[in-house]
């Protein structure tokens, strides 16, 4: 289709899967920092995580989707409102947390801070992080969808998210525990969060490959991003 036709287009599911991205987001971040876990597997031995790591890759597949059917634009305006939510959500938590608790509450106010009452250095890493890694994901795709003309997908949903997840997992980790881990814990829980999520994504091909089917049929659209402006600091289409 014509890239600017698409343009003023109204489509059936894009404002759907906008409203499903940032409620994974928003649930990844809020409810998957409150507990470390470790499993022990075969070979391997014991790995720890942070549980939300088994749910926030849902946003790459969502981001893989929304650029390989709508464009790089649509889902910039869409890594634009998680950025939104997950600003608020901050916010949200800082003054909840900070608020006196009532006579009542006061035995509860320690599992409250526990739960939401992130430091400022970690509040601060995941937002970055998630900005910096949805949009490099969605550019590289975009790029990869014009160089295989697009075939492959799974080149490109595997390549972008290889690149998406390495920056996002740089970037939290040491915004959010240089200084206060040591450089080899620190680069053992990067290199092993970044291995389970793009695990994670490849696993989930199968998945990908049909939901870009059935978009695609849908809204009869398969966007190519050749005359895209790749800035990221805009909201336009």
């Amino acid at each position: 289709m014509n890239p600017s036709a698409a343009i003023t287009r109204q489509f059936k599911y894009y404002d759907l899967i906008l409203g499903a991205y940032v409620c994974v987001l928003l649930c990844a971040n809020l409810i998957g920092p409150a507990k470390m876990s470790t499993i022990t597997l075969p070979v391997i031995g014991d790995i720890t995580f942070m549980a939300g790591v088994l749910f926030f890759p849902i946003s790459y597949l969502f981001g893989d989707v929304l650029t390989e059917v709508y464009g790089y634009a649509r889902d910039r305006r869409v890594v634009w409102s998680g950025f939104a939510a997950l600003l608020f959500a901050a916010l949200m938590s800082t003054v909840i947390v900070a608020l006196p608790p009532s006579a009542g509450w006061r035995d509860q106010q320690a599992a409250v801070e526990t739960i939401f009452g992130s430091t400022p250095r970690i509040i601060a890493g995941s937002i970055i992080a998630f900005w910096s890694g949805s949009l490099v994901n969605s550019y590289v795709l975009a790029k990869m969808k014009i160089w295989t003309q697009g075939r492959w997908l799974w080149t490109r949903t595997i390549g972008s998210t290889l690149c998406g997840e390495l920056v996002d997992s740089a970037l939290f980790y040491f915004i959010a525990f240089y200084g206060v881990w040591s450089m080899q814990q620190l680069l053992a829980v990067t290199a092993t969060q970044y291995v389970l999520k793009t695990s994670w994504e490849v696993l989930m091909t199968p998945v990908t490959y049909r939901l870009v089917a059935k978009l695609k049929r849908a809204e009869h659209e398969d966007f190519y991003d050749r005359e895209t402006d790749f800035t990221p600091f805009t909201l336009k289409i």
